[in-house]
């Protein structure tokens, strides 16, 4: 994990996307737990290893403190292997596992972990393609059943091939060509780094090469790699081992390998020759960016954890190097990062850095040159050492909090090395790194013989949009794949193999959760759990940003960012510094409603964790330095933001909602807003709104409610506000509106963002619950109603949802996707009638069967981190909810009736009270918009007034 501390107003819409950490060699695994530099225990995975007669390797680890368990297929293929002409087919085929079998109809696998309280996933990456579905622990047999018959019996037909080909190409539309940095990213920086290997080439393929697939190659595909021989069964939760030995051997043991062999590939990525500096341009381009990378070694390499540390040192946090430099002391940048991406085969390293406003990727270039000289020419310092080793050490606890992260850190164990003993040595191999080594590689690989260099800049007349290569040549050719055999077919009903039955519920577990006052009035509530040594903590203000004065949008965001931008005896740098140490993460944030801190550490370092976090909320400086620093932080993100339709229709519908009151404006501000906000407003927020009466602070994890009535008196107990607390705003949602429909044309835009508002209800409301329940039937999950239809059985979004959104007064409830822009108008159409039919229908107890099931294994699955419990805690104090709530939840979900759900969308969320929101480029769509909506609003996206309700 990077950024620790995550209080930067801009963060969330400039960070981008890392790659998950591998794994090393394939030694014995240690006996016992490894002991942290802090004195926190993280222990090994514990897993078991057998191997059936067919070759599939499966590893097993039973954990009864959850009632859940999760069931992974790691294949050792990933897009590397995809043939010459034909990137992103790995990616393709993992889409299409997901369909038929010959025994299980289209769709079942979302029948069978979504519809019972669970969930599945898949991701494809360079060396691997990995499926995961956690699920209540009486349903392992049924997905057994299920992984076994799609290693076995795929059925692919045409009209699925195309459909799921469509949807690919949606995905890479929203990812790549919407995203102002997706080119950059997704396409450019892979081409530039690589000469020779298959990793150059973009894991989600091109518009092209995936046109030029063919079903028979999807089959050959399959019958080439998706064999037991080439798998990984990786089990972990709340089951009988020998069951599952049992079932395994039932299931998995009869598939058979194909004679063929699986194709060579392994491609010896050569040496650079020399540097290389390349300009890239693309449409929508906010803000230049500056990359400069090397490649570096694979996972296995005995050099990849002192290339860890480094980067740890080199950009992880606000103390890093590169954030101290370029964000923090020169203010060049508006965001910087670095990317250690090591792989089976190969390995790179990039840092980039997205300039702020008015710098130019060039004096990024030479920033991030002379941070990188620096690691080479002079060793770095033992603090900075063992910030790094503790960050990472923290970040090994914090990924093994569930069972489903425990099983993903061996798959990545055993795809990047054939073993799983890397998994528990990774921490003393952080461990022992020392200064010297880390000085040693970033000498031996961070040369500037070794470096490409890439500016990213917005195309213009002159400097048309770069094309990323296609055609690039692959070591594995279609020829080279198995015949794909006779087609499998699904059996007609009757000759089916039956699916098995679900064993008897294993329920979740609720903690008791204690409370008390301090003195002060501080509400302290305590949810104890049996875990890892982990505790969370969350201080909950009753102030949010419908409290922000009416001209100044985003005061209690900056107020909340500010927090840990100094206090009256620490500096930025220091707190930052003091939080790394730690191995903590402290940040802060900004609802509509409410504002939180919030912190998470290991046990032993919690106390300071939480004595820092107290300093942060009762001493904040709010240094004038400091103010100017976060705002122009948040006009660059508003930059970025502005720049992508999915963001632009959000805070939009809010105007089209709300209009000019509070709920309405944006919560970060606006490029008008911004600039005006003083430390005088940040200082008078805080003194009237963050005050012990007016806040609830929740602790969760590995502490007694004894000792957290200690620390919370130690921390919060001398905490006090002068004066009366100011009234709560009243009616922060205002009158109710006219609907409208509104697009805002965004010519060039990659997709079109089109979103269905309505004003909703708020937390409190009778019909909360009938209301989440029918929300998540429309839009809750991959098997709801709205994906279903967009995405599923017409492949125009790569995804589609719905959000209940509901607020202290009334709620924003939205139902949306995005879309190429030729299909917005009739996107638009589907989602308005899907959202219609909730409440001029009613709803069989089939349709709300499996979603009160997702909705409880929803909760399930937060029970298991200490955050998860500790959100769950703090969201009903946040509402004056009863904590009996906590235990009621699964009861109250079950009551729910057909009849509720109608009557509920019927009064509260009617489709003659809709508006419609759509940002794309109206050249292609409007037409066929105005025929069905002829009183729509055009509004160009450099007219677009945020500060106004009528957004003009």
């Amino acid at each position: 994990m990077k950024f620790r501390l995550t209080a930067t107003v801009a963060a969330s819409a400039l960070l981008l996307g890392l790659a998950p950490a591998a794994f090393a060699d394939n030694a014995p695994a240690p006996a016992a737990a490894i002991q942290a530099q802090q004195g926190v225990v993280v222990p090994p995975l514990g897993f078991t290893r057998r191997v059936l007669p067919n070759g599939l390797e499966v590893y097993s680890a039973r954990d009864t403190n959850t009632s859940n368990v999760t069931v992974q297929v790691w294949y050792k293929v990933g897009s590397k292997d995809d043939p010459a002409g034909r990137s992103g087919f790995a990616h393709l085929f993992e889409h299409l596992m997901f369909k038929a079998t010959k025994n299980l109809p289209s769709e079942s696998f979302d029948r069978l972990t979504e519809d019972v309280g669970g969930g599945n996933n898949a991701f494809t990456a360079d060396d691997v393609t990995a499926y995961h579905e956690t699920i209540p622990a009486n349903h392992l047999q049924r997905l057994l059943f299920a992984e076994a018959d799609r290693m076995g019996s795929l059925v692919v037909d045409e009209p699925t091939f195309i459909s799921e080909r469509d949807v690919v190409k949606e995905e890479y539309r929203q990812r790549i060509l919407a995203s102002p940095y997706g080119r950059l990213f997704g396409l450019f920086l892979p081409e530039t780094i690589y000469k020779d290997s298959p990793y150059r080439r973009p894991g989600i393929g091109s518009i092209e090469e995936l046109e030029a697939s063919s079903l028979d190659d999807v089959r050959r595909f399959h019958a080439t790699y998706y064999r037991p021989d080439n798998a990984y069964l990786i089990v972990a939760g709340n089951f009988d081992q020998a069951q599952l030995d049992r079932w395994v051997d039932q299931y998995f043991t009869p598939l058979k390998n194909p004679t063929t062999p699986i194709p060579a590939n392994n491609v010896v990525e050569p040496e650079p020759t020399g540097p290389k500096t390349v300009t890239y341009y693309a449409p929508n381009v906010p803000l230049p960016t500056a990359v400069i990378a090397w490649p570096a070694v694979k996972y296995a390499d005995a050099d990849r954890p002192a290339l860890e540390v480094l980067d740890g040192i080199l950009s992880t946090g606000e103390s890093s190097r590169l954030y101290r430099s370029l964000v923090y002391d020169k203010q060049i940048a508006t965001s910087i990062g670095s990317n250690p991406d090591f792989a089976q085969q190969a390995g790179n390293l990039a840092a980039y850095s997205i300039m702020a406003d008015g710098h130019t990727a060039e004096e990024g270039v030479a920033a991030l040159n002379e941070e990188i000289a620096k690691l080479r020419d002079q060793p770095v310092t033992a603090a900075e050492l063992s910030e790094a080793q503790n960050e990472l050490v923290a970040d090994a606890l914090r990924s093994r909090e569930t069972v489903e992260g425990r099983a993903q850190t061996l798959g990545f164990s055993l795809i990047n090395t054939g073993g799983a003993a890397a998994a528990d040595q990774e921490v003393a191999r952080i461990q022992a790194v020392t200064i010297a080594d880390v000085q040693r590689v970033a000498r031996k690989y961070l040369t500037p013989q070794r470096q490409s260099t890439i500016l990213y800049l917005a195309s213009d007349a002159a400097n048309p949009p770069s094309v990323a290569r296609t055609n690039v040549d692959a070591p594995v050719k279609v020829a080279d794949l198995a015949p794909a055999g006779a087609p499998v077919t699904l059996l007609p009903e009757g000759q089916r193999a039956a699916l098995p039955q679900p064993g008897a519920e294993v329920a979740p577990a609720t903690p008791a959760v204690s409370e008390f006052r301090l003195a002060n009035g501080l509400r302290v509530l305590v949810a104890p759990t049996n875990g890892l040594p982990l505790i969370s903590a969350r201080l909950n203000i009753n102030a949010g940003t419908a409290t922000d004065p009416s001209d100044k949008a985003g005061v209690a965001t900056l107020t909340s960012a500010l927090l840990t931008q100094g206090t009256k005896t620490k500096s930025a740098p220091e707190i930052a510094t003091q939080i790394e140490q730690l191995g903590a993460v402290i940040g802060a944030s900004a609802g509509s409603d409410f504002s939180s801190v919030y912190a998470n550490a290991p046990a032993n370092a919690f106390g300071q964790t939480v004595a820092l976090m107290a300093d942060l909320v009762k001493n904040p400086a709010f240094d004038g330095e400091e103010l100017e620093r976060q705002q122009a932080q948040t006009l660059d993100g508003l930059r970025v933001s502005l720049s992508q339709p999915g963001p632009v229709a959000r805070l939009a519908a809010a105007r089209v909602i709300y209009g000019a009151a509070p709920y309405g404006a944006p919560g970060s501000g606006t490029v008008e807003s911004v600039p005006t906000i003083t430390t005088a407003d940040v200082a008078a927020f805080h003194a009237a709104r963050y005050r012990p009466a007016n806040a609830t602070l929740v602790f969760s994890g590995d502490i007694t409610p004894a000792a957290a009535r200690e620390l919370a008196q130690q921390a919060f107990g001398d905490w006090t506000a002068p004066g009366a607390a100011p009234a709560a705003v009243a009616n922060p949602a205002g009158a109710a509106l006219p609907p409208r429909v509104v697009v805002i044309n965004q010519p060039g835009a990659g997709q079109a963002a089109v979103f269905a508002a309505i004003r909703g209800v708020s937390r409190t409301d009778a019909d909360y619950f009938p209301l989440t329940v029918g929300n998540t039937l429309l839009g809750g999950g991959f098997s709801s109603r709205l994906n279903q239809e967009i995405r599923i059985k017409r492949g125009l979004s790569y995804g589609a949802g719905s959000s209940l959104g509901v607020r202290a007064d009334s709620g924003l409830f939205t139902a949306g996707t995005q879309t190429k822009n030729e299909t917005a108008s009739e996107v638009a159409d589907l989602i308005l009638e899907e959202v219609g039919k909730l409440g001029a229908t009613r709803a069989t107890e089939a349709d709300l069967a499996p979603r009160r099931a997702t909705l409880i294994g929803g909760f399930g699955d937060s029970l298991e981190t200490v955050d998860g419990l500790g959100s769950l805690v703090a969201g009903l104090a946040q509402y004056d909810l009863p904590m009996t709530e906590l235990a009621a939840y699964a009861g109250r979900v079950r009551a729910v009736t057909p009849e509720q759900v109608q009557a509920a969308f019927a009064n509260h969320l009617p489709i003659n009270r809709a508006s419609l929101v759509i940002v794309g480029d109206g050249s292609l769509f409007l037409d066929a918009l105005r025929a069905k909506h002829p009183n729509v609003e055009v509004i160009n996206i450099d007219d677009l007034n945020l500060n106004s309700a009528t957004l003009k």
